[in-house]
């Protein structure tokens, strides 16, 4: 059994493509620089400073924003972008919209105009020209 340094992790195409230039200008492979962010934000996520009890309130809407200081406004706006970007990836648009009863178009793996109504069906969009 490999042990827990050998596992496979999926990460996100642009994390990695923000580490493989990142990672260039710092001498590091794209592996070496989002292990080394990794650590940074680990050490960033579990000290429990007052700072971090403010950005943790601020986050929790317990605290007002302007009240954080600069250092603090730059970690609650990388744990507001962090948590957007999982939402965005994690999300199924698709699924939400047909919920809601609205008619979607998109394009599908062919390059074609698909429509896909709220009660599951879809069609290609003829286009006639």
């Amino acid at each position: 059994m490999a042990n827990i340094a050998d596992r496979v992790t999926r990460v996100a195409a642009d994390l990695v493509e923000s580490a493989a230039v990142e990672g260039a200008r710092q001498s590091r492979s794209a592996k070496q620089q989002l292990d080394h962010w990794a650590r940074v934000g680990r050490a960033v996520s579990s000290h429990q400073t007052a700072s971090r009890h403010r950005v943790e309130a601020a986050l929790a809407g317990d605290l007002d924003v302007t009240a954080l200081a600069d250092e603090e406004g730059v970690v609650f706006n990388a744990e507001i972008s962090a948590a957007i970007e999982e939402s965005l990836a994690s999300t199924n648009y698709g699924d939400v919209l047909a919920r809601r009863g609205i008619t979607m178009v998109a394009l599908d793996d062919d390059g074609e105009i698909v429509e896909y109504w709220p009660d599951g069906t879809s069609a290609v969009v003829r286009i006639d020209e």
